[in-house]
């Protein structure tokens, strides 16, 4: 089909607005953002940036926005390969909102349980709506009504396993982890996560009460979504959420009962909680007051307590602790099941300028760490350059420190994420089952030294 402008059928006019299609303009304007500017998911979620309209969404519609935007992230090569194949001159330019509109309605025709009659009316109410995308309307219908008569066969012969990362960002996990993992990595992607919990006490208790399963780690894991807040125990601060594989670092300091420990890069505070939770004296340092103040806030509702320093870790002078974490900053490349708007907002580039930034702060959490003390370097990239290389290059330059090598009783028997340097590496595709709603973990890198 040939990307021409189609005159669109009047609607009928009504002052009652249409069922459904508030969350889905609120999601389309937010893919807007994440594809044309680059602007994080999460950011237009939460906080102060946060889209304006969300506010005025139920929890059930808020949800259905954010799982909308998600599915496309997730999906978004295989998607505009099946759209392309239908439209001989590609997305119109002059009309961004056509490709948004297309993208979200391919998307519950082929992945999400909407029926395909209310997928295309809604999708070409959207372009309707938009002043450059209106006379497109007619196409988008023409389109989508394709879609969802040959899409399923064409989606089937696709090779998505590819096409849904960029190409710079696959051929890093290839030559990483070599093709059969990097494939399994973005398979692992393309499924929407299970919610997993750090629990206080009773995991198996809680894990009853929300249906839910103990894994291997201790984490509870159960297939909830929607509003976090109004689930069991939230408001009595019985549980955090945290992904399973970004529970393991903190463990690695070993028994810190009674310590003092920095948590560096602390924000949003998962980690800060365990700690305080095992007993130690924790002094939680981030540079952001925003993201401290949040933190602060999570403590009080889990009755936990820590000191709070808002500072520039690389310049921040304090007493040695006797243990310190330091969860740099990095390309999160690790955490796209969960945040599935990272391969589309960042750039092979920006790995290259944080590498500076984490020699800084390795070298600043070595002076941190008293002499006999344990200090664990941690990240939730994939990338090498910002987790074994990281290490080596630390060990070659500051004789101070020496690694200390895991074994599986120190990541809870997991072996198969213990590398052959002895270092902490979780990948999307481990803790698999059958059931791909139960499957997987983010991707985490951890190493334990000594500072001798």
């Amino acid at each position: 089909m040939k990307a021409e402008r189609v005159p669109a059928k009047p609607g009928k006019s009504s002052d009652q607005p249409v069922p459904g299609l508030l969350p889905r303009r609120v999601a389309a304007e937010i893919l807007d953002a994440v594809l044309r500017h680059r602007r994080p998911l999460d950011e237009q979620f939460d906080g102060v940036k946060a889209h304006p309209d969300l506010a005025g969404l139920e929890d059930r519609d808020r949800a259905l926005t954010r799982r909308l935007v998600a599915t496309v992230l997730r999906r978004l090569g295989t998607l505009r390969q099946l759209i392309g194949a239908m439209l001989e001159r590609g997305f119109p330019a002059d009309a961004p909102r056509v490709e948004t509109a297309l993208l979200i309605g391919a998307a519950q025709i082929h992945l999400l349980d909407v029926p395909n009659h209310a997928a295309v009316d809604l999708a070409v109410r959207l372009v309707q709506a938009d002043r450059k995308a209106a006379h497109y309307a007619g196409l988008v219908n023409a389109v989508l009504r394709r879609v969802a008569r040959e899409g399923a066969g064409l989606i089937a012969h696709e090779d998505s396993w590819r096409l849904d990362t960029p190409h710079w960002l696959l051929q890093r996990w290839i030559a990483a982890y070599g093709e059969a993992t990097a494939r399994a990595i973005t398979s692992a992607h393309a499924n929407e996560p299970a919610l997993d919990l750090s629990v206080k006490a009773d995991s198996q208790v809680w894990a009853d009460r929300f249906g839910g399963r103990v894994l291997p780690t201790g984490s509870v894991r159960l297939l909830a979504h929607g509003s976090i807040s109004s689930l069991p125990g939230y408001a009595d601060g019985a549980w955090w959420v945290q992904d399973a594989a970004a529970a393991l670092p903190a463990r690695l300091l070993g028994d810190i009962r009674g310590r003092r420990v920095a948590d560096l890069c602390a924000a949003p505070g998962g980690k800060t909680a365990q700690l305080a939770l095992i007993g130690a004296h924790v002094t939680a340092v981030d540079r952001s007051e925003f993201r401290l103040a949040r933190l602060r806030e999570n403590m009080t509702r889990l009755k936990l307590n820590a000191t709070t320093v808002v500072a520039d870790i690389a310049a921040w002078e304090a007493e040695p602790f006797d243990a310190v974490l330091l969860d740099a900053p990095c390309s999160s490349t690790g955490t796209i099941r969960r945040h599935p708007d990272i391969p589309w907002v960042k750039r092979e580039a920006d790995i290259g300028k944080l590498i500076p930034v984490q020699q800084r702060l390795l070298d600043r959490a070595v002076d941190l760490t008293k002499p006999g003390g344990t200090l664990v370097y941690c990240t939730c990239s994939l990338e090498p350059e910002e987790c074994e290389q990281a290490i080596g290059a630390l060990l070659a330059r500051d004789h101070r420190v020496r690694r200390q090598p895991l074994v599986a009783n120190d990541v809870s028997g997991l072996a198969e994420c213990i590398t052959v340097l002895g270092d902490l590496r979780t990948l999307p595709c481990q803790l698999g089952d059958p059931d791909s709603r139960w499957s997987g973990l983010d991707g985490f890198y951890a190493a334990r030294m000594l500072r001798i």
